[in-house]
């Protein structure tokens, strides 16, 4: 895990070297600073002619940390919270991220241990406006903590400082502290989430979408490890030391087969026909190794280049569907093909089984999703008695025989400004949204004026004519 030192105190002789930050990247940073040199407040504008009252100040103080770039506001946080909440470190979990979602502050020996897991009970179970405190297991020791959870975000936040073994529990005033400027950081987070600038945003929607489809992948690879290692340990033909060697046998293959593709993709852009069947061949055959169920493979004798993208999508289904064909009692015989028809990779997979699969079995495989991005499509012939065919269309190229139609104004609309539209569009008036939302009746009179800028309209019931025409 990567530290880095806030930008305004000295580095410590020896410490790792500062790196610039561009707001969304490091998920843990540097130490904080010794308590003889924190304070709860800002420092006094040097233009000041006396000390502010402690309200200017507490404004002051929390301006200067929503000021922050994202990578450094929670760094600037821990250091003000630092004297009424004297802490070792500082950690957040914040759902409006896809990017960094888990970010940590402090010594690398407590934070190098902290995960996303040890943060997710707390977000799940922490009340917002009811901070907590308590002794956790943390960092591979019992800490304690406390948890400060907002729902200033649709799906929550919580913050989470990490204490001394001993501490003095926190008086309600700085709890209160804490809750407020935690509320005011997630408030912060999700206009910035809502609105986002197009360089975070594109980033943030890139890292989510990568992290989806490795997420499917790896589930997808499992699933068929432990598939073929249950028709393994099943197998009325291996004996105790033979199942094991067979087990062992196809683990290492799976592993040793992961790592080649993970190198063989990183380059790949488009494959032969008969080359990507091969490799869906390979992956589908330990499946049923020592399952008493037959598999025949019939690929396409045909070498035109796919696009990685489809071919991926085609092998994924293919297993997809095979693995909940399985699934099914009496099922003898399997056949899983590819067959180029036209403009059309058309993948086809047919069973001798009771003939009594449903559509609504394929879904948790999300097989109609992942195909339906690619323009493609799924059938699904059930005979009870003589078996079950699936096939999927995926067109090899993609066409758009009609104009698109002209995108919706309320494209242009942030979330939080859908929401307050949504209402306005009600007849509520901003005291009501606001109190919905939980939010300030001044912020809601601006988001309004956003929402009347951005769809180029001069009143509300414009804007609610033109939310119920797009609706």
């Amino acid at each position: 895990m990567e530290h880095l030192e806030h930008p305004e105190r000295p580095r410590p002789s020896g410490g790792p070297a500062e790196r610039p930050d561009d707001g969304s990247g490091p998920q843990a940073y540097g130490s904080p600073p010794p308590p003889e040199a924190r304070t709860a407040t800002a420092p006094t504008p040097a233009t000041a002619s006396a000390s502010p009252d402690p309200a200017t100040a507490a404004i002051t103080a929390a301006y200067r940390v929503i000021s922050r770039p994202l990578g450094r506001i929670l760094p600037a946080l821990s250091e003000l919270l630092a004297g009424p909440v004297p802490h070792l470190a500082a950690a957040e979990l914040s759902t409006h991220c896809s990017y960094a979602p888990f970010k940590t502050y402090g010594p690398e020996p407590v934070t190098a241990r902290l995960t996303h897991a040890d943060l997710a009970p707390l977000l799940a179970s922490g009340v917002a406006g009811r901070p907590w405190q308590g002794t956790l297991r943390l960092a591979g020791a019992d800490r304690p903590v406390l948890a400060v959870r907002s729902d200033a975000t649709p799906r929550g936040a919580v913050l989470v400082l990490v204490r001394e073994e001993g501490a003095a529990p926190v008086d309600a005033g700085a709890l209160a502290l804490a809750q407020a400027l935690w509320d005011l950081v997630t408030a912060h987070y999700e206009r910035l989430a809502a609105e986002a600038v197009p360089g975070a945003l594109t980033r943030s929607l890139t890292a989510a979408g990568t992290r989806s489809r490795v997420l499917a992948e790896l589930g997808e690879d499992q699933a068929a490890t432990l598939t073929g290692l249950l028709g393994v340990l099943r197998s009325r033909r291996l004996d105790d030391g033979a199942a094991r060697a067979a087990a062992v046998e196809l683990t290492v293959a799976k592993l040793v087969e992961l790592r080649a593709r993970t190198e063989r993709d990183q380059d790949i852009a488009e494959e032969a026909a008969d080359q990507a069947f091969e490799r869906l061949a390979d992956s589908l055959r330990p499946l049923v190794r020592y399952n008493p169920v037959r598999l025949e493979l019939a690929g396409p004798d045909d070498a035109r280049l796919l696009p990685a993208g489809l071919a991926d999508t085609a092998r994924a289904v293919a297993r997809s569907v095979l693995l909940t064909v399985l699934e099914q009692d009496r099922v003898g015989r399997v056949q899983v093909g590819w067959r180029i028809d036209g403009e059309e990779l058309r993948v086809t997979v047919r069973d001798d089984g009771p003939g009594e699969l449903s559509a609504r079995a394929l879904a948790p495989a999300r097989v109609a999703e992942r195909l339906d991005v690619l323009g493609g499509r799924i059938d699904l012939d059930a005979v009870p008695g003589w078996g079950t065919t699936v096939t999927a269309a995926l067109p090899l190229r993609t066409t758009t025989p009609h104009p698109d139609p002209a995108p919706s104004p309320l494209t242009t609309l942030g979330e939080r400004e859908l929401e307050v539209l949504t209402r306005l569009a009600r007849g509520h008036r901003n005291r009501a949204i606001a109190e919905e939302l939980h939010i300030s009746e001044s912020t809601v009179k601006f988001h309004v004026a956003n929402i009347l800028t951005k769809l180029g309209v001069g009143s509300r019931g414009e804007a609610a004519a033109l939310y119920h025409a797009a609706a």
